[in-house]
């Protein structure tokens, strides 16, 4: 990502959005009741309510002759629109060797293409454009966007289509940007925060890729080719595997043909072999000794659920959201405000392409941090014997479709859905539709979700502990 972020990929992004400020982020964020007698009717008889206004039309789609699919999705009320290509070229499509070579890719982009032949033309022709030009890398994929007012689409589209379809991958721009991005890698490694998030991956899944960091080690970075960067954007930026996101005022899109013509810079390569996919959950506990005041907490359950129904990654996000992502959650409202605990504890759902999982937080002060750990872990345990009410569901419902509805008056966050969606899913893209599912999960589908979540997890901390603390 080209701005300040605590964190450079979107996946985190999402996952923490209703935690850092979280990153979930995204996102995506990320991710019974058993004996207990209720005799209120089901959310879906009593009317989940549909909270969207206006819904967004239907997503136009067609495929270019490259592969590359190209998606229309009008907004209606926006005079802005946002122009998003990505590709299933993630962190987690990287060899050992490779890890961080999609994050220095897509910097390396910005560097110049055809047409703006280095990075003072990119910027400046997007700020003529007014337009705000970014970009992501996850583990799942790398995405490239501008958002601009709808009468600049045509440029707009130049722009973008000509320094990440065609860039030059200057030799000596790639030694100077090998130093700016060492630099953003040590300067996560001095927040506590992200070694704790750094460590929480690790302990979830090893050393498989999803384990790895996104930017990857400094040691890779220095040894990076541009020979090895442009056989890795040719070896996983295929159409088929890619597509491009126009979100927004339609109004003054370029033709048919012309659009063609622009998504047609893209190269026609070979299909992408498959990334290495999921292993089974052998959880750890990871702690980094740190004498400090703050301790770091995370916890990551894998929810026993079945990641390819968007209807279950729903309920799962209406589980999280009750549990820890608002404030009138189980986790805020009794290890915040009646114990005291903490200022900063949540809980936040994601779904990589092939695993969904569950992840907590805190930063607490150290004196308290194992404490709140056990109480949170039981807290978990008790939404999975006794479930929740049909009150926290309704209300968590209603919040979390809430929040996308805010969201997706943003056409950038409308056009990331889709991209996720279509790309790390591989489902029709349709961001009215996850609203749609939300409003339409029922609270036995949740109960389903708490019953789903074992009593096995991965821990890591960062602060003054050892791992047989937890």
């Amino acid at each position: 990502m080209r701005v300040a972020m605590p964190r450079t990929d979107a996946e985190r992004l999402s996952r923490l959005q209703g935690a850092l400020q979280r990153a979930a982020t995204l996102g995506d964020p990320l991710r019974g009741a058993r004996g207990r007698v209720e005799v209120a009717p089901p959310a879906r008889e009593r009317g989940a309510r549909a909270l969207t206004c206006v819904a967004m039309s239907a997503v136009d789609s067609s495929e270019l002759a490259n592969g590359l699919r190209l998606h229309r999705a009008a907004v209606p009320g926006t005079g802005a629109i946002t122009i998003l290509v990505a590709f299933d070229a993630g962190a987690r499509t990287e060899r050992p060797e490779e890890n961080g070579m999609a994050h220095f890719l897509e910097h390396l982009v910005f560097k110049g293409g055809d047409k703006y032949p280095n990075h003072r033309a990119i910027n400046e022709t997007a700020e003529a454009l007014g337009g705000v030009l970014n970009a992501y890398t996850s583990h799942d994929l790398v995405a490239f966007h501008i958002t601009a007012r709808s009468e600049a689409a045509p440029e707009a589209i130049d722009l973008l289509t000509d320094f990440v379809a065609r860039p030059r991958i200057d030799a000596q721009e790639l030694d100077k940007e090998r130093g700016v991005v060492i630099q953003e890698i040590n300067r996560a490694y001095d927040q506590p925060s992200m070694i704790a998030e750094y460590l929480i991956d690790r302990a979830a899944f090893g050393d498989h890729p999803l384990g790895r960091t996104v930017l990857g080690p400094e040691e890779n970075l220095r040894a990076f080719t541009r020979e090895g960067i442009v056989a890795f954007r040719e070896r996983r930026w295929a159409g088929d595997h890619g597509g491009a996101f126009l979100v927004g005022n339609l109004d003054h899109l370029p033709d048919d043909a012309q659009l063609e013509e622009l998504f047609g810079r893209f190269p026609s390569l070979p299909e992408p072999g498959p990334y290495e996919p999921v292993r089974d959950f052998s959880p750890s506990t990871l702690v980094e000794e740190r004498e400090t005041n703050q301790s770091h907490l995370r916890m990551i359950y894998r929810p026993d659920i079945d990641n390819d129904d968007p209807a279950t990654r729903a309920a799962l996000s209406i589980y999280a959201t009750l549990l820890g992502g608002s404030m009138s959650s189980r986790l805020f409202e009794e290890i915040r405000e009646q114990r005291g605990l903490c200022y900063s504890v949540y809980a936040v759902d994601h779904a990589f392409a092939d695993v969904p999982i569950l992840q907590l937080g805190s930063g607490l002060d150290s004196s308290k941090c194992i404490e709140a750990y056990s109480r949170m872990r039981e807290i978990v345990s008790e939404l999975r014997t006794d479930g929740p009410t049909r009150e926290e569901v309704d209300r968590a419902r209603s919040y979390a479709a809430g929040r996308r509805v805010l969201a997706f008056e943003n056409s950038g966050a409308v056009a990331r859905t889709a991209a996720s969606q279509a790309i790390v899913y591989r489902e029709e893209p349709d961001p009215q539709a996850t609203i749609d599912a939300i409003d339409a999960v029922t609270f036995d589908e949740v109960v389903e979700v708490a019953r789903s979540i074992e009593d096995r997890l991965a821990i890591a901390c960062v602060g003054p502990h050892t791992a047989d603390q937890f």
